[in-house]
């Protein structure tokens, strides 16, 4: 972390009671109590040793998004991620990302995440697998991050931003912490043409927490944060269809069903509010001007 001061916050469109409801919320839509109880136990059955891992072990359970771990490499790669970068994952979740980052890249990560209980869990699957050295891991809210300015090269954010009313606070806060010239790194769930979406979801179990807007206005809010498009995807079709396969076949004891309620359930609606144009599944990398 820099030795500069913090700057001033955004000030956010909404009251600091409303700003606060929304993020407690939130964070009961994460919360189980259960989380590391139940990856512990798949592991075990899995015959694996919970507190002895390999990053491998992991991968069919860390990667909370649409397309899981093909989202996060294609992702990584766009940005152009080094081993010199350091990196924030904005919206940690268990740490998959991370891990995969500072296994794979060689970089210096640091994890937030509203949710303490994935923080927790991140921390110590990060020690379980060798890497905790590389990762830094904080409890926060990703439009009040306590970071100073230009802490950071590269900000990588998947399917966070549905969770968030003021997406400009959000990019305003990822545009503060980056370099000039740096990378922010998008791989994110937007609304389609045909409204309302089917809920469960895994970002939500209603429209309370579900804060979609279009891809054009995505590309609006964060051109008005201060970035630049280098690169925008419109992965709905490819997705769905990968996703369906991969629902299809046997499941993995290990998959994210292991702590996420009713996934089963979410998962099949994300596809067919996909299939519906309900959803758009928007891959991007912008650049702090």
């Amino acid at each position: 972390m820099s030795n500069r001061q913090l700057a001033p916050r955004v000030s956010a469109a909404s009251s600091g009671s409303e700003s606060m409801t929304a993020t407690k919320t939130v964070e009961r839509h994460y919360t189980t109590g259960l989380t590391r109880e139940n990856i512990e136990r798949a592991l075990r059955e899995a015959g694996k040793n919970p507190r002895r891992l390999s990053p491998a072990d992991l991968v069919p359970l860390e990667d909370f998004h649409s397309l899981g771990r093909i989202a996060t490499v294609q992702l990584i790669q766009l940005a152009g991620v080094s081993s010199a970068d350091r990196v924030l994952d904005a919206g940690t979740g268990i740490g998959g990302t991370a891990r995969l980052l500072a296994a794979q890249a060689g970089c210096h990560v640091t994890g937030v995440d509203l949710t303490a209980e994935y923080c927790e869990t991140a921390e110590w699957l990060n020690t379980a697998v060798g890497l905790s050295s590389r990762i830094d891991v904080r409890r926060a809210d990703v439009t009040e991050l306590p970071f100073a300015d230009g802490t950071f090269d590269v900000v990588i954010s998947q399917h966070v931003q549905m969770n968030i009313a003021d997406k400009a606070r959000l990019y305003a806060e990822a545009r503060r912490v980056l370099t000039p010239g740096g990378r922010l790194a998008l791989w994110d769930v937007t609304a389609g043409q045909v409204q309302p979406i089917t809920f469960p979801v895994p970002w939500a179990a209603d429209p309370r927490d579900s804060h979609r807007i279009t891809p054009d206005e995505l590309r609006e809010v964060t051109a008005g944060a201060g970035f630049a498009v280098t690169a925008w995807n419109d992965l709905t079709e490819a997705a769905a269809e990968a996703m369906r396969a991969f629902f299809a076949a046997p499941a993995n004891p290990l998959g994210l069903h292991v702590f996420v309620p009713d996934f089963a359930e979410k998962a099949a609606n994300l596809v067919a509010n996909a299939d519906q144009n309900r959803i758009r599944l928007i891959q991007a990398v912008v650049i702090a001007q």
